[in-house]
């Protein structure tokens, strides 16, 4: 059995509001309303803080939650945003050697966007049930919006922050038992979204969709049929039934993508997804762990969760988690 949480949190103290945000005063008019109306209300900054730094204090907030001194970890896995800080260099590695985790076991996980989240607490779940040595792995996930420009049309404001989590292979240190997880990919979408940066200064970096209606139709209906899939054999694969889950969570996008996804899966989306929309805007891989772990607190022991997650590259994960009875 693997225990997972509590989470830990770190955000820039900067905060932008949406209104604010200096690119939408040259935008036509139509993808400035589209902007104003996701249900962001304010987005966190970074400024000059580089991702590592953004995962520093979350990392050692999450290991000191679990009691654990970062020589004695035995994993890290480091979800990196999609513009390190150097080509070439180690993120994951910079994350070790700043926490003082010498003996752990190291790795980045980067290449399904929002998803690598799903893809980094997978592995880690193999980790602590393929090595009897392996008992602790602490998961760090990073967004730090990689343009000037923080909205990503048609689909949503970036913000940036991080959090953190440790895994173990004992469920009563955990806020949940991670109970099964799958995660799916599809290459025919593969840069879908993505910024042209060889031999173009960062500051004219920019966020392109190359087909906004594969985006905004196919995508959405392909997404729709996976999860149906994904959700139906992990909850059949685990004795489950639909009316077994007690909440249902995913990333922040939008309004609308709540009310798109309410309606596609017939049950509604927990609210502290929403609520952290309103806060922070989309964070990428970080969205799911702070709302898995807003969510904790209305959830009794025993109760199930499934929590969705996708990405525009495309990727698509189905995790079945059980609340325990840990508070902290």
């Amino acid at each position: 059995m693997i225990g997972i949480g509590p989470v830990t949190a770190w955000f820039p103290e900067r905060e932008i509001r949406v209104p604010d945000l200096p690119e939408l005063a040259g935008l036509p008019a139509r993808q400035r309303e589209h902007a104003l109306s996701l249900g962001i209300e304010r987005v966190r900054c970074a400024a000059g803080a580089s991702e590592v730094d953004l995962a520093e204090p979350a990392a050692r907030g999450a290991l000191e939650r679990a009691g654990i001194d970062p020589g004695a970890l035995d994993a890290l896995i480091l979800v990196q945003g999609r513009a390190p800080q150097y080509l070439l260099a180690s993120e994951a590695t910079r994350l070790q050697h700043r926490l003082g985790a010498g003996r752990a076991f190291v790795t980045g996980v980067g290449e399904l966007g929002c998803v690598s989240v799903s893809a980094a607490l997978r592995l880690a779940a193999a980790l602590l049930r393929g090595d009897p040595r392996c008992r602790t792995v602490l998961v760090v996930a990073v967004a730090r919006t990689p343009t000037p420009a923080r909205y990503r049309s048609p689909m949503t404001v970036l913000g940036d922050g991080a959090a953190a989590v440790v895994l173990t292979g004992d469920t009563a240190a955990g806020r949940y038992e991670l109970v099964d997880i799958a995660v799916r990919s599809d290459g025919q979408y593969s840069d879908l979204f993505r910024i042209d940066y060889r031999d173009v200064p960062s500051e004219r970096w920019v966020e392109e969709c190359a087909d906004e209606s594969t985006y905004s139709f196919r995508l959405a209906v392909d997404s729709s049929k996976r999860f149906a899939a994904l959700n139906a054999e992990l909850l059949a694969r685990n004795g489950l039934l639909p009316e077994d889950v007690s909440a249902i969570l995913m990333q922040n996008l939008s309004a609308g993508a709540f009310a798109f996804w309410s309606e596609a899966l017939g049950r509604p989306i927990h609210p502290s997804c929403g609520d952290n929309l309103v806060r922070y805007g989309h964070l990428g891989p970080v969205d799911v762990l702070i709302n898995l772990d807003d969510a904790a607190e209305t959830l009794t022991p025993g109760a199930t969760a499934l929590l969705l997650n996708s990405s525009p590259v495309a990727a698509w994960s189905t995790a079945v988690l059980r609340r325990t009875d840990v508070a902290g």
